[in-house]
């Protein structure tokens, strides 16, 4: 009953304050369960700003100095070249790894990502990994993502100078006296309604008058994370790897994800992060981050990537504006689409490219069930839930990227503006400091101490997603086509949105589309022609054309990977009456290759590719409908992590995890290009 109260419109402040009111009301009515239930599961785009003790002062705006200088690369590619990289990696600074024991630094994570051995826990006394781990291919860029929310909480409690290091919540967290959980000893109230409306979100005791000694302890890691990120950046000539500048954003309306990761094109960042504590509205966070850095004075420029739609109960790529006057729907519109042109879609906690069987979606596709988090759900139809970060409350068709897009292109039916032109990128969300740890055969764990061992990642226990934490993987990584290994270059190329992403293999997709291209384009010059005649992944065709155009896809298996299978590509378009379409056509004849694995062993067999190139028209083409396509390429079978970790158990000693028919033995690693847009007549 409750649940169908209808919020005015206006401001997000009175929103947020009429909330408020009738939290009061209930409470002061006896009903404060009943009052803490609603607020807490249907609170959604409320901004807690309104009434959230703000920081002391202001977070300031970016340094207007130009961005310090760097030698020109050796390496310099004008037809661009592919880099592998991660920007979604966490440290000691985040709240939920260091709860969990983890104690590694962003500069431990930099030096993971260049090459260098690292420790991993537990750790002992004097902070040093019991279990060493290295990557075999170092990366080409990474950015340290650590949580915004609760950094300043995690300082103050364990540097013995700090003025609360020794108050009751801060020895809780520390594990030196009894807490249901080192989390919640720091997060401001134990009552979520208290915390949504504004009454407490954050610890008096632990963050001192106006939680001043937590805006400090924020100011300091943010410093040394920027220091790290400057001492690991490659200026000279021979640009090896490039570090940004970057935090997490994470917000949780309704316990379901719509987290975003922060990237600075730079070393010219705000003050401060912007949290979900300060600001608990997506809309908020970049009209924060256009204020203080991209309108800013200075050389400052920031975007912010979504991640795990998966877990967000349709509420990442839900339209949130309708209700506004059409100018308001079409400015917000296009801030969405310019400070998002990338979304991350395949992680450690799942696959968000396409799910089988979504409300309104017409089109099979066998292999939409990759890697998913959450198997079995009601579906949210045209509505929206809660929950999903503990497995519960529906999940949407917006729950994933592909379907987001069709979204994007109802938009621009409606209102003339697509939010939803973005490219695709995987990354790890490794909470161990250790960016780009794909290998499917040397996995040691996602999660600090809840995941060290093989008995702890093969646990058949319900664990995020209410899942095991076998059903979680490496995650992946992110690939940038672009002309030289430097921040600037391969921030220009996430603008573009000529990126893709990969469940972890460096396999190199890509795609040209164009009416001029000539169908034999893979005999000659292919990248030439391609950006001469052509345009790449993450463009739009916004001239109406009367014919197809040319497709051209080619693709290269990661040479210390598996060999190619087939490379497909990805339609989707939406109808009249709002129905969403998808069809996959298959560019290779490698579907039927006999590839197997032997599951005793491991072992592989059966035949596959090193490359694929093939040109390619659409028979179906409509002059007059808009569409857009992208390149999937998926390999041969190969055994997946966990099946590999039971192997290596006695047969008497493996858990029920390893015969679960939920949890794949088997795996086909893949990438996705980021779509080309076919928008006729389109200029928004």
């Amino acid at each position: 009953m409750l649940s169908a109260i209808v919020l005015p419109t206006g401001g997000r402040a009175g929103r947020a304050q009429i909330v408020k009111k009738i939290a009061v009301v209930l409470a002061l009515a006896g009903v404060i369960g009943m009052a803490a239930s609603w607020l807490w599961w249907e609170w959604d785009h409320i901004a807690v700003t309104a009434s959230a003790p703000q920081w002391v002062p202001a977070a300031a705006q970016a340094p207007a100095a130009p961005a310090a200088s760097r030698a020109p690369c050796a390496d310099h590619a004008p037809l661009r070249r592919a880099w592998f990289g991660d920007l979604h990696v966490h440290t000691g600074f985040s709240m939920d790894a260091r709860s969990r024991g983890m104690l590694g630094t962003p500069d431990d994570a930099y030096r993971f990502a260049r090459g260098e051995e690292i420790g991993l826990g537990p750790f002992d006394a004097e902070g040093v990994g019991e279990r060493r781990t290295q990557l075999s291919r170092p990366l080409d860029f990474a950015a340290v993502t650590d949580h915004a929310e609760w950094i300043g909480e995690i300082v103050v409690c364990t540097e013995a100078t700090s003025p609360s290091y020794a108050s009751p919540e801060c020895r809780a967290f520390r594990g030196e006296t009894p807490a249901v959980t080192s989390m919640a000893t720091l997060i401001g109230g134990s009552m979520p309604l208290l915390n949504v409306v504004g009454f407490m979100n954050r610890k008096a005791g632990v963050c001192g008058p106006g939680n001043q000694w937590c805006r400090e302890g924020l100011l300091s890691a943010w410093k040394q994370t920027q220091e790290a990120a400057e001492a690991h950046y490659d200026r000279s000539g021979e640009c090896r790897f490039s570090s940004f500048h970057a935090y997490e954003y994470s917000n949780s309306p309704g316990r379901s994800k719509v987290h975003r990761n922060v990237i600075f094109r730079n070393e010219r960042v705000p003050e401060l992060p912007v949290s979900s504590l300060e600001e608990g509205d997506p809309l908020g966070l970049w009209e924060q981050l256009q204020a203080q850095c991209n309108r800013a004075e200075g050389d400052c420029e920031a975007i912010s990537i979504p991640h795990n739609a998966n877990v967000s109960n349709g509420r990442m790529f839900r339209i949130t504006w309708q209700d506004e006057p059409i100018a308001e729907q079409q400015r917000q519109a296009r801030l969405r689409r310019e400070m998002e042109p990338v979304v991350e879609m395949m992680q450690v906690k799942g696959e968000s490219e396409c799910k089988s069987g979504m409300w309104n979606v017409l089109g099979e596709d066998e292999f939409c069930d990759f890697e998913k988090l959450r198997v079995a759900a009601p579906d949210c139809e045209d509505d929206y839930g809660t929950g999903a970060i503990f497995g519960r409350g529906c999940q949407s068709r917006l729950d994933f990227a592909r379907y987001a897009l069709i979204e994007g292109m109802k938009e621009q039916a409606r209102i003339g503006v697509n939010p939803y032109r973005f490219g695709f990128a995987g990354s790890t969300d490794s909470h161990n400091a250790t960016p780009g740890d794909v290998a499917e055969d040397r996995f040691k764990g996602c999660c600090a101490n809840t995941d060290n061992t093989p008995a702890q990642r093969l646990d058949p226990a319900a664990d995020f997603g209410g899942r095991t934490a076998a059903a979680r993987n490496p995650g992946g990584l992110m690939g940038i086509w672009a002309e030289e290994n430097t921040r600037d270059a391969l921030f220009d190329a996430m603008l573009r949105r000529e990126v893709f992403a990969t469940s972890g293999p460096r396999i190199t997709p890509r795609l040209f589309v164009g009416s001029a291209l000539p169908d034999n384009a893979c005999q000659g010059n292919l990248v030439e022609q391609g950006y001469e005649r052509g345009v790449p992944m993450g463009s739009v065709i916004s001239n109406r054309l009367s014919q197809s155009p040319v497709f051209v896809a080619a693709v290269s298996a990661d040479p210390e990977g598996g060999l190619l299978q087939r490379m497909q590509l990805v339609k989707i378009w939406h109808d009249k009456a709002g129905r969403f379409h998808q069809s996959v056509v298959s560019l290779t004849s490698g579907a039927d290759n006999s590839a197997m694995v032997d599951l005793d062993t491991c072992s592989v067999s059966g035949s596959g590719a090193t490359q694929f190139c093939t040109t390619w028209r659409d028979p179906d083409f409509d002059p007059a409908q808009a569409a857009a396509w992208y390149l999937r390429v998926i390999e041969n079978p190969s055994c997946r992590w966990s099946w590999r970790q039971c192997l290596a158990l006695p047969l008497d000693e493996r858990p029920s995890t390893c015969s679960d028919p939920d949890i794949p033995r088997v795996i086909q690693e893949r990438a996705w290009t980021s779509p080309v847009w076919y928008a006729p007549g389109s200029k928004a």
